[in-house]
């Protein structure tokens, strides 16, 4: 039992239990992703480790707004977001891009879309259903090789960040020819933005090395401000 301190008195509540609402598997890994629930918070966890939870979301907010202030003001910028998750990146940047604006979304999971559209609708707050939103159920690093010069801006919430975590595969698209592969998928001046629960030096190293303008900026993991830190790494192709 938890206790709640009140104005007046100390009241017992009781701790709601989590709940694992379904399973998945990840395309040629052997991991299984989870999704449980807890009263209105929904989490994503991979084995014992949470790669996401739908009570902070600030620093996947950052990733798309960070992203879209460098191509601000731009005619019909099309932007490919690597990673549904929780939708946290795709309602940020629904919020901030223009009307003209065409969104890709790339998830490799099936069920984290069938999740969206089910379970964590009410989180997802029919983002799947704007009309400028596409969704791919695919390997973003596949759709990514086969573009050329398409996109403004390309955001990267894959993995745990650079320092993969739930599929060995995605270290590939944070090496030196992954990133050239993502600067090859720009159009001029366009943005890459990638999203790490930690720094890394390395990375950023990896970044300049490829010819990217590099900011890595530090956010809080919550939308409050407040508790944790995560990088977001801003590149100018």
């Amino acid at each position: 039992m938890r206790y709640e301190a009140g104005e007046d008195e100390r009241t017992e509540k009781p701790m709601i239990p989590w709940i694992e609402l379904d399973s998945a598997s990840i395309p040629g890994e052997a991991a299984t992703l989870r999704l449980k629930q807890r009263g209105a918070e929904f989490s994503i966890m991979l084995g014992s480790n949470e790669l996401m939870n739908s009570r902070l979301y600030g620093s996947e907010e950052a990733l798309a707004e960070l992203a879209a202030e460098r191509i601000a003001g731009r005619k019909a910028p099309a932007v490919l977001i690597g990673g549904l998750g929780m939708g946290f990146t795709l309602r940020a940047a629904l919020a901030v891009l223009p009307a003209d604006a065409r969104i890709i979304v790339a998830e490799l999971v099936p069920a984290v879309v069938a999740w969206a559209r089910g379970p964590m609708a009410d989180v997802f707050k029919g983002a799947l259903d704007d009309p400028r939103v596409e969704v791919v159920t695919g390997d973003v690093t596949a759709l990514i090789a086969r573009s050329k010069g398409a996109f403004d801006a390309i955001l990267l919430d894959v993995d745990n960040g650079p320092d993969g975590l739930t599929r060995s595969s995605n270290d590939q698209l944070y090496s030196l020819s992954g990133l050239a592969a993502s600067k090859a998928a720009l159009k001029k001046a366009g943005v890459l933005a990638v999203w790490s629960a930690h720094p890394d030096d390395r990375f950023t190293a990896r970044m300049k090395k490829s010819g990217f303008a590099t900011e890595a900026v530090s956010v809080r993991a919550n939308a409050k401000k407040r508790g944790r830190k995560h990088v977001v790494w801003v590149g100018v192709n």
